[in-house]
């Protein structure tokens, strides 16, 4: 495939000045009429990509059918390989392009230096709006970053169908105000604070996209030098690595307590517990001091007190059993341990706590 605007540019001049007619055919020569270099060897799109995007058009706007056969007609599809150029900076953008598959790469130059402006993936409309419509050369190139599949609509015909259709008109609005929001979005992201939260603010906003840019173009788009970028994402994917780790070993530990009731056990240790899940005991230690923010004398008297206060609820212990019995039973070695834990973990005493059953 021959790379470039080159591949399919014809000059705005050409047609700009004389009403256009749309063809009333599939055949993709008749579009030489207007636009002899117009990229008959893409071909033209397949009927269930077109409706994938005539389905997200009717998402902002009923589309009639009469405007659905325009784009059954009219759209045409095309395949880059990661790499190639779509539009050059400089040159004029002739078509409105649908991502189908892939994703495509937005660059600009200043001071001669290339700038990443943005990316768009899968589902999401590209052309240039600095050049919009092919009247004026765009600012921005467009590079595929990875195997990028497209449908494209000539700009003549999208002005044709302005004329025709007003509910093109209206969805067109409804996408230009997406696309201003989002080049306002990106704006906002350089203006972030320092360069770890862009970074975090990028991958909330945007989940998955840095991760298909190579580094230095996301380092552009963000404003952050190469080298410190790559540090960041390193400390993110360890942070993510440790939180994933730390999730299941809560689970691990919950589990534990839950079946083996090994808070009741009055010589539990730190070492003890730590042995039983096959960890050590500074890893135990410290999981529960940053993830429960206890020390492991809270942390398992605070598995004994909900013990207690399940016990509580049900009558027939109550009648049976002292409030002391159940604290013995729940692990406590004395009174006082369980009535001082008891008040800082509820904020009442054992007494009050069961007067609020009507005991």
């Amino acid at each position: 495939m021959q790379k470039g605007a080159a591949a399919h540019r014809c000059d705005a001049n050409n047609y700009s000045n004389r009403k256009i007619n749309i063809p009333r055919t599939s055949n993709l020569s008749l579009y030489s009429e207007f636009c002899p270099m117009y990229p008959t060897t893409h071909g033209k799109a397949a009927r269930k990509d077109v409706e994938i995007v005539l389905d997200l058009l009717n998402r902002a706007y009923p589309v009639s059918d009469a405007l659905r056969e325009e784009f059954y007609t009219h759209l045409v599809s095309l395949q880059l390989a990661k790499g190639d150029t779509l539009v050059e900076e400089g040159d004029r953008c002739h078509y409105m392009y649908f991502i189908l598959e892939g994703a495509l790469m937005g660059h600009a130059t200043h001071k001669g230096k290339k700038i990443t402006t943005y990316i768009s993936v899968e589902n999401e409309f590209v052309s240039s709006i600095s050049g919009l419509y092919g009247l004026q050369p765009t600012r921005e190139g467009i590079v595929a970053i990875e195997p990028t599949r497209l449908v494209a609509l000539a700009n003549e015909v999208m002005l044709a169908l302005f004329e025709k259709h007003f509910d093109f008109n209206y969805i067109f609005r409804v996408f230009v105000q997406k696309y201003y929001q989002d080049a306002q979005e990106r704006a906002h992201i350089i203006r972030v604070g320092n360069a770890k939260e862009r970074f975090l603010y990028f991958m909330q906003t945007n989940p998955g996209y840095i991760d298909r840019l190579p580094l230095e173009n996301a380092a552009s788009l963000l404003d952050i030098k190469p080298h410190t970028l790559a540090k960041i994402r390193r400390q993110h994917t360890l942070s993510v690595q440790k939180s994933a780790g730390t999730e299941r070993l809560c689970r691990q530990l919950e589990k534990y307590l839950r079946e083996s009731q090994a808070y009741t056990e009055k010589n539990i240790s730190l070492a003890s517990l730590a042995a039983a899940l096959e960890i050590t005991t500074h890893k135990l230690s410290s999981l529960l001091n940053s993830h429960y923010q206890l020390n492991f004398v809270d942390f398992i008297n605070t598995y004994r007190i909900n013990h207690i206060k399940e016990q509580m609820v049900l009558p027939e212990n109550m009648q049976s059993y002292t409030i002391e019995a159940l604290a013995y039973d729940a692990g406590f070695s004395s009174r006082s341990a369980f009535y001082s834990s008891f008040k800082k973990l509820t904020g009442k005493s054992p007494v009050e706590y069961a007067q609020g059953f009507g005991r």
